[in-house]
């Protein structure tokens, strides 16, 4: 039974939560405050965080940066702000989706089950493309979805993995940003333009930490696609 860690400091919000997510056959951890998670985090394993960002002393960003420290554990943020910057900001520190209160349990469920289907989902191969594609050092393994650069891994969030496949499996393609959401995300998931330039960003920018900078280019008013001197034959 897999693990959900529920954060907020609205007692009633986290007996609405626990309640949703245990009827759905999913195990349910709570902590109040960001303090509390991050203790639980380090003494149990988790395999999905709900982390409400408006928390005192020590708030939702905070505890995912602690996290990411040490963790791709997959986050999702819960926010009484429906402001995109916030949205941006959560996607940027490493979350995987962003949920406004009031929420509905029955999208949260539903959110949860596609985070974590990215994630933990079987490890086969699918029959119609090989399990591994490499371009310039980068090395995906889509059957234990895993990224290496010249055999060290590089720690994605599942969006980010869902896009650099993308890349990798049509090398020749450029992909506007509806088409990377159509393809990247499950589907009845509705983000904005903006949100995937974030997922861009990060990806770049791990990539180039481990080594492999450039591996993704711009084509102006277009998209983005795999650099053409990195695309594998």
């Amino acid at each position: 039974m897999q693990n959900i860690l529920v954060v907020d400091d609205d007692a009633h919000i986290r007996d609405v939560i626990t309640f949703a997510i245990e009827k759905a056959n999913y195990k349910a951890s709570v902590a109040q405050d960001g303090f509390e998670a991050v203790a639980r985090f380090r003494s149990e394993p988790v395999d999905l965080i709900i982390l409400d960002i408006g928390m005192p002393e020590m708030d939702g960003f905070e505890v995912c940066r602690e996290i990411r420290k040490h963790s791709e554990v997959p986050i999702l943020f819960l926010s009484a702000r429906d402001e995109e910057i916030d949205r941006i900001l959560g996607l940027e520190m490493g979350g995987d989706d962003y949920v406004t209160k009031p929420f509905s349990p029955r999208e949260l469920v539903a959110r949860i089950g596609a985070i974590l289907k990215r994630t933990k989902g079987p490890k086969i191969a699918e029959p119609t493309s090989p399990a591994q594609r490499e371009a310039g050092g980068v090395l995906l393994d889509a059957a234990y979805r895993s990224v290496t650069y010249r055999g060290y891994p590089v720690e994605l969030t599942s969006i980010e993995f869902e896009i650099l496949k993308l890349f990798l499996e049509r090398p020749r393609m450029t992909f506007s940003r509806d088409k990377i959401i159509d393809l990247a995300y499950p589907p009845n998931i509705h983000v904005s333009d903006r949100t995937i330039d974030s997922h861009i960003r990060n990806l770049r920018s791990k990539l180039t930490n481990a080594g492999a900078p450039n591996l993704i280019e711009t084509v102006h008013a277009v998209g983005f696609r795999l650099a053409a001197m990195s695309a594998a034959s």
